[in-house]
């Protein structure tokens, strides 16, 4: 019998996503929430809402009888613990079947089973998944791990036996790295997940991170619904997905599936679940993929998935659920056409990727279609803050091939606009642009090598900054013709300029606006556009190709947003530029003998005292950060004069944490 109200014991996106299909199956909700959510999307959208606590997650998502209390409270046959927080916790499926509520996932014992990634390593293995070398159990101790990492041999990955989300997961290449990272890896399992076990194993060089779909039910139906690609990540966390892989052939995806069913079959598995395996991209026997864990929830990047299967997961999960056999068989599941996901993050890309909290005074996601998805539990005036995951938004894509699917990902993020907090936009764009990405050849590795500097926004070329210079004067063009309607209501009688310098970086371009054309450095761009002062975004058609353009004044000009970068343009009257070089430039002040909070966060360790002397590259400061612990090491030689914190502060941006002599 279907249920006839559903909590979702979760926040944000993924609290909206299981609203929408229990509301598309006639089934009412309810949503729970802390202090920090009371206005979030996903109160709004639930037919019922129930205040749990303050923001931390222990205090409130976390709690497991309130959560049941409140679904008892509000007459909810069932919760859907979406992913994160309580989904894949045993005790909570237990507890919920205890109540009398249906746990809208797999059985417990499935949970506890491959919950934990050294009891579910053992299990794959006994099932004839390939699994990795590693080590056999829990690791006690930093001098164990140095063991363990010399015997598997360099480089390992140390990883909390919990985790999941790139959290609680060190890359160590020497032993240097084991004695760095093993006790903040301990630390990151504990805080995160409550458990503190660290196993380490073989680090796959140049792998692909490939995850399998599985669907099961009841009655002991198992399908897998082809891969997705999730390669692309950085510090472990993944940043774009897609299905199907780029990489996967038919035989090596069918010889996937079949390992990923035997594993659900051998747990008793049903619900949604994905087994994630790492693959080496040198194999060309279709035999190089190990097992790294199964997850035992529904997926972040599950909409690519439903895009190119046609099923909607979450649908299926709450059919599952309550009784009802699968509607298909392995026979029927086809792949058709390619998905393509970004998952929108606040953080900065042009300040090494920090962590940015903060309101979202603009938010404007692109229109959606048939080709074009967003799912966010975010809204303009809202606040992202310390206390949960930074992910803002997931923004995803279809098309009948992989490159139609990318260039709509490039067209929809450069019409998605959020203002008031760092995001990666640009980044997304970039990667999307980039031209290795496009050709498939992609690996784990590939941000880390494609960007050793960190992200300074996607190159552009003389021909793109020529038609920004064209815009740029254009823009400037509309704000001299308002301010010349000011003028003449005072009685003024001044002439707008029409020719302009625009400055973008090193380059210079004379930009020359009239009634036919626009031209740069004395040539003719075929500009059409329409701008009125105040608009935030502009389409600039150039002939046949069309730039969108994210617009925002500057005191020197405007900042522009286009094709994954951002540019500070310049621009001054023709006649006044020729001044500009008499101009003093203002020099930034010294601040390199100062250690700065990169990002808002808690002060977890320091790891100095003052008057001791330090090298380039040693730790000075550890600062927790949206459940991230970031290592803060000293740039250059030199003895610590004074302390200004204390372990255990809260610290804003760019808080001197201590000085150096």
């Amino acid at each position: 019998m279907m249920f006839k109200k559903i909590l979702i014991a979760n926040r944000g996106e993924i609290a909206c996503r299981v609203m929408r299909s229990a509301k598309k199956m006639g089934i009412a909700t309810v949503a729970v929430y802390s202090d920090a959510d009371a206005r979030s999307p996903h109160v709004e959208l639930a037919d019922e809402a129930v205040h749990l606590g303050p923001p931390p997650a222990a205090e409130s998502y976390l709690l497991a009888d309130k959560i049941i209390q409140a679904a008892k409270d509000t007459g909810a046959d069932a919760i859907h613990p979406g992913y994160g927080f309580l989904s894949e916790r045993e005790s909570f499926a237990l507890a919920c079947k205890e109540a009398g509520i249906a746990f809208i996932g797999p059985p417990a014992n499935a949970i506890a089973a491959m919950g934990d990634k050294i009891e579910s390593k053992k299990l794959a293995r006994d099932a004839g998944v390939n699994t990795v070398p590693g080590s056999e159990g829990a690791i006690d101790s930093t001098e164990d791990a140095l063991t363990w990492a010399n015997k598997i041999g360099y480089p390992v990955m140390m990883k909390a036996s919990a985790g999941g989300g790139g959290k609680g997961m060190r890359l160590a290449w020497n032993d240097q790295d084991v004695k760095d990272g093993f006790e903040a890896t301990k630390r990151e399992g504990l805080a995160s997940f409550g458990d503190d076990r660290v196993f380490i194993e073989k680090f796959i060089e140049q792998p692909r991170h490939i995850e399998i779909q599985i669907l099961g039910d009841t009655q002991g139906n198992i399908v897998y619904l082809g891969e997705r690609e999730c390669s692309i990540q950085r510090r472990h966390q993944k940043v774009v997905e897609e299905a199907p892989s780029p990489f996967v052939s038919p035989e090596m995806r069918k010889r996937m599936g079949e390992q990923a069913v035997a594993l659900a079959r051998a747990v008793g598995y049903y619900s949604a679940g994905t087994v994630e395996l790492i693959v080496s991209g040198a194999d060309t026997t279709g035999e190089g993929f190990y097992f790294l864990e199964m997850n035992t929830r529904l997926q972040v990047e599950h909409p690519v998935t439903e895009y190119v299967t046609g099923v909607d997961l979450v649908e299926q999960m709450i059919r599952v659920a309550a009784g009802e056999p699968l509607p298909l068989t392995q026979e029927d599941v086809a792949l058709t056409g390619w998905a393509m996901e970004s998952r929108v993050y606040a953080e900065d890309p042009y300040r090494g990727f920090l962590p940015s909290i903060g309101r979202l005074v603009r938010y404007s996601p692109p229109e959606t279609d048939e080709n074009v998805r967003v799912d966010d539990g975010v809204a303009e005036g809202g606040e992202v803050s310390m206390f949960y995951d930074p992910m803002i938004a997931k923004l995803i894509t279809y098309g009948e091939d992989r490159i139609t699917a990318i260039d709509r990902m490039v067209e929809a993020l450069g019409r998605f606009e959020i203002v008031g907090l760092g995001h990666n936009i640009d980044f997304l764009s970039a990667l999307m642009q980039h031209e290795r990405f496009r050709s498939g050849n992609i690996t784990t590795n590939f941000i880390a090598e494609e960007y050793p500097d960190g992200f300074q926004g996607a190159p552009a070329d003389h021909a793109q900054l020529r038609r920004l210079a064209a815009i740029g004067g254009f823009v400037a063009t509309a704000h001299a013709d308002r301010n010349l309607l000011i003028d003449r209501q005072l009685g003024h009688r001044l002439q707008p300029p029409s020719q302009w310098q625009v400055k973008i970086a090193d380059d210079v371009f004379d930009v020359t606006v009239s009634q036919d054309d626009v031209s740069v450095n004395g040539e003719g761009t075929g500009l059409s556009m329409a701008y009125s002062p105040g608009d935030r975004m502009v389409e600039a058609e150039f002939g046949e190709d069309v730039i969108v353009v994210a617009v925002r004044p500057t005191r020197a000009g405007f900042r522009f947003n286009s094709l994954g970068a951002s540019h500070d343009l310049r621009v001054l009257p023709a006649h006044a530029a020729q001044h500009a070089q008499h101009m003093i430039e203002k020099i930034p002040p010294d601040t390199s003998k100062l250690l700065l909070c990169p990002m808002p966060g808690l002060l977890v360790s320091l790891h100095v005292g003052e008057g001791d002397k330090v090298e380039p590259g040693q730790p000075l400061a550890t600062v927790e950060a949206m459940k991230m612990e970031n290592i803060l090491r000293a740039e250059k030689a030199g003895t610590i004069a004074t302390i200004n914190t204390a372990e255990g502060d809260s610290l804003a941006v760019d808080e001197v944490i201590l000085e150096l002599e």
